[in-house]
């Protein structure tokens, strides 16, 4: 285990479509981290918080939401992802709408974390150094793989179809960009066993990361 420091030490998870990053994450919660997930806090947000509720409504359409079973709103996320990935003005607005409330969430669980003596906090998050919140994070790794591999991924988790992930995967950072800016890269181009071992090996480095900045502190 982790010696528990008084803050947590914060690691961001990013990395393309089909690269692996929730694989990653979802080992490292199994690690012993805990585990902030940007796009799902995004998700809902999109459909609990009033402000993005409206703001969504302007962009795109007082239609984009419906009401399901027991009153709870819905959104046409497949709408959503069909204009903002061949409009990237629409993308902006709606990154300028979301991130600023998932920012503020980050920041009440990095809070959380740190009562619960949590020693490291992973905020997995698809567009991380897009939104010009890296600074503050101790450590950001990006997984990474081949474009193909990728596609095909995404393509099997009934994602979209295969013109679909390549217009989603130029409208994000390219990966050799994301590579460039990382401080820590797992490559995820093997068995799901090779994953595994990969984050064993990442998780081992942020336990000494995580203890070096306890001791400087």
């Amino acid at each position: 285990m982790i010696p528990v420091r008084n803050y947590p030490f914060l690691v961001g998870v990013t990395g393309g479509i089909g690269s692996g990053k929730s694989t990653v994450c979802r080992f490292l919660a199994e690690m012993g981290c805990a585990l902030f997930e940007a796009d799902r806090v995004a998700k809902e947000l999109q459909c609990s918080d009033p402000e993005i509720i409206a703001g969504i409504r302007d962009l795109f359409g007082g239609d984009v939401y419906a009401v399901g079973a027991g009153g709870v709103l819905l959104l046409d996320r497949r709408r959503i992802a069909g204009e903002v990935f061949s409009d990237s003005e629409k993308l902006l607005a709606l990154n300028r709408l979301v991130h600023p409330k998932v920012y503020e969430a980050f920041h009440v669980a990095a809070d959380r974390a740190a009562r619960q003596g949590n020693t490291v906090l992973v905020k997995e998050a698809a567009i991380l150094f897009e939104t010009g919140k890296t600074a503050e994070l101790d450590l950001v790794v990006v997984v990474a793989a081949g474009t193909e591999l990728r596609v095909q991924r995404a393509v099997d988790k009934g994602m979209g179809s295969r013109e679909d992930i390549l217009v989603r995967i130029a409208a994000q950072w390219p990966q050799d960009k994301l590579i460039e800016n990382a401080g820590y890269v797992i490559y995820n181009e093997g068995t799901l066993d090779d994953l595994h071992k990969e984050t064993e090996k990442l998780y081992a480095f942020i336990v000494q990361r995580a203890l070096s900045c306890r001791n400087n502190v």
